[in-house]
């Protein structure tokens, strides 16, 4: 089943990102972008996903690639989770969850009885041209980057997304 989202535009954004300034979705266009959005800093599901893509960064770049990791933490807690976890990867902070009501992920959660809003694990591979061309919702975190990696290998016309 596609995604709705899938051949639209994606939502522009322009969020504060760890280490200081800001990321524009605008800023980056005629490359591809992965945006991934994830609950929290350094629970182990999103300490995980970030280091996957921390090691993957290279890959990623070689191909013209920027990742993205956005959630509703702040820059300070970005900080942290960066350094202690020495991670390469950009980090936005979305703490009004704007950007992830514009791209869905903004969605209700029930943990121990308690029904609260929050953060759905998902990544968005956006094309050059601005439109979305993949999307994963509900992301189980093992083996997710490589999944993403072949996609942006395929859209920018590498077999799987491997760089020689």
């Amino acid at each position: 089943m596609t995604d709705p989202l899938t051949g639209q535009k994606a939502p522009d954004f322009t969020l504060p990102r760890d280490g200081g300034g800001t990321v524009s979705l605008a800023d980056l266009a005629g490359a591809p972008v992965v945006v991934y959005f994830y609950p929290r800093d350094d629970t182990p599901g999103c300490t995980r996903e970030a280091i996957d893509f921390s090691e993957k960064a290279a890959d990623f770049a070689a191909r013209g690639a920027t990742v993205l990791g956005i959630s509703a933490d702040s820059v300070a807690k970005h900080d942290r989770f960066r350094d202690k976890h020495d991670l390469s990867i950009a980090l936005l902070s979305d703490e009004d969850a704007a950007v992830c009501t514009a791209y869905g992920v903004w969605v209700e959660k029930k943990m121990y009885g308690k029904t609260f809003m929050g953060i759905e694990r998902a990544t968005f591979v956006v094309g050059a041209d601005g439109t979305i061309a993949q999307v994963w919702r509900k992301v189980k975190v093992p083996g997710h980057v490589d999944e993403v990696q072949a996609a942006v290998g395929e859209l920018t016309g590498g077999a799987h997304g491997q760089v020689e």
